[in-house]
Parts: C-alpha cells; structure tokens; sequence
C-alpha cells in the first residue's frame, strides 16, 4: 500500500509535466491509463496459469472496474478540471473515513476510538499539506467538480468495501484484466472525439515518457500494490494509505525546488503517518 500510493503521488507532478502542452488533454490520459494497464494484465495473463472465470463472476467484475477504475479515475479527472486542484485535494482527503463508515455498515468493523482517532490525525495532517501550499485559482464551476472528486472517493470506498471478500475468490493478475478491460470497454467509445481531435505527432518525447510513467508504475504497478494490500488489510487501513499521496507530492516539490519544506510541513508529516500507525494498529473484528 505504501508503494501504490507513493506512485500515485508521485504521478501528479509528472501528469502535471504532460499536461502542460495542451496537446494531452485528461480525458485522454484516463484512456492511456486505463486501456494500457488493460493491455499489460492481459499480457502478463500470458505467462500466469489460466483461471475459469464463470459468466456471473465476470459480472461482478465489471461493477467492480466500474466502481474502482472508471468512476474513480474518470470523475476525478473531469472534477479536477472544473475546480481548483486545492479543492479536489483536500475533498480527498474524506476517503478513509467513508471507508470506515462502509466497512462498519456492510463488513460489521468496529468504529475503535483508536481508528477514528488516527483517521483525524491523517486528515487533519494532509489538510495541512494541501493549505500550505495555497488553494490555486477556481475553476469553471468548483460545486459540480467538487461534488465529482466526492463522488469518486465514495465509489472507491464502496469497491474496498464491497469487493473485500470477493478479490480473494482469484488470483491478482485475473482479477485486474478482466476490471481494467470493462473500465476500458465502456470508457473508450465515450471519449473518441478526445482522441480524433489529439494530434499524436505533437507528443513530444518527454511527455511519452511521463505517459508511459503513469501506465506502468502509476497504474499497471500501483494496482498490483492495492490488490496486495485489499487482499491481505482491513478496508479502513487501506483506504488510510490515502493520506500518503500529499506527503509523497510535498517532499517531491522540495526535491525539484518547486515547494519548500517548512517546520509545519515537518509536524504535518508526522500527523499523517501517526495516524497511518494508529489505525494500522488498532484492532480488527474477530472471524
């Protein structure tokens, strides 16, 4: 989990860099992501043994790439651009705490006042984070992108959720190339006037690179990680690993002398990994 999510936040900045140009627009780096990762699972499928996957299973599998790569992937993006980056990040920031109310309502796991103690700690650190870097300008309608970026924390909370028990039934690599091939067969027809209208020859080298960053590390490998994570945690610590992506971007910043490191950047830290611990630790529902 904390390779997954150090990935994801290190996929910002270099999303960022592609972006840039104007030539990939992020309609278009959901289909790399999406159909490129499906492409990767399907290979590797090639030198796994093969699994018999009835029909209704199958099914289940396509809710769960609904709910925990195309919505997720898909709405964010959209709700990024309609609002402020600032914004969507500190909406965020809820995610562990729908999970751990989910968890409690379908999975029966308990509300410890250690867990939502470490959830307050990790919110209120990456709360921090995100307001010390300045909330940059509005976008064209911050209420609808706002309520967007909400609606994919949910839909990832519910996957985490509801899927807690079923992503045991295969092995990892079945599992993710039949959830990233439905997420990719819904959400391609969508956006193909995005893709008729990139001009492909305007891609520079650099940014293939950062697109080829996202597909294989930010999202091939980062799923690899969270199906690893799913199968063997909680729901509520798995969706704590969520307070990492800020820390992982802050002290990027710092490295490529975009952000600067302050003693209150230094306390923040410490709160999101203190609550990482602590809801880590605390205990779990009995079989």
């Amino acid at each position: 989990m904390l390779g997954a999510n150090t990935m994801w936040g290190l996929m910002s900045p270099v999303a960022k860099m592609v972006f840039a140009s104007g030539v990939v627009l992020p309609a278009v780096m959901v289909d790399f992501r999406i159909a490129g990762a499906a492409l990767l699972f399907w290979i590797t499928s090639l030198f796994t043994p093969r699994e018999h996957v009835p029909f209704m299973d199958i099914l289940r599998l396509m809710g769960a790439g609904m709910l925990g790569i195309l919505l997720n992937q898909g709405a964010f993006i959209i709700g990024v651009s309609l609002t402020s980056p600032g914004e969507a990040s500190l909406v965020t920031t809820t995610m562990p705490m729908w999970v751990m109310l989910l968890a409690w309502l379908i999975l029966r796991e308990p509300i410890t006042v250690r867990k939502a103690g470490g959830i307050v700690l990790g919110a209120t650190g990456a709360i921090i984070l995100i307001a010390g870097g300045g909330m940059a300008a509005r976008g064209s309608n911050p209420a609808l992108g706002d309520v967007l970026v909400l609606c994919t924390q949910l839909s990832y909370a519910l996957y985490l959720t509801l899927y807690r028990n079923f992503i045991k039934k295969y092995t990892l690599v079945t599992l993710m190339k039949w959830m990233f091939l439905s997420a990719a067969a819904v959400g391609l027809p969508g956006s193909m006037r995005w893709l008729a209208a990139t001009s492909w020859t305007s891609i520079s080298l650099s940014e293939w690179l950062g697109i080829a960053y996202v597909v294989m590390c930010g999202t091939y490998l980062a799923y690899i990680g969270i199906m690893i994570g799913q199968k063997n945690l909680r729901p509520t610590v798995v969706g704590m690993y969520n307070y990492v992506q800020p820390v992982v971007a802050t002290v990027t910043g710092v490295c490529l002398g975009l952000d600067v490191f302050t003693p209150v950047k230094g306390v923040a830290v410490v709160l999101i990994f203190s609550g990482v611990w602590l809801v880590t630790t605390s205990r779990a529902r009995h079989a």
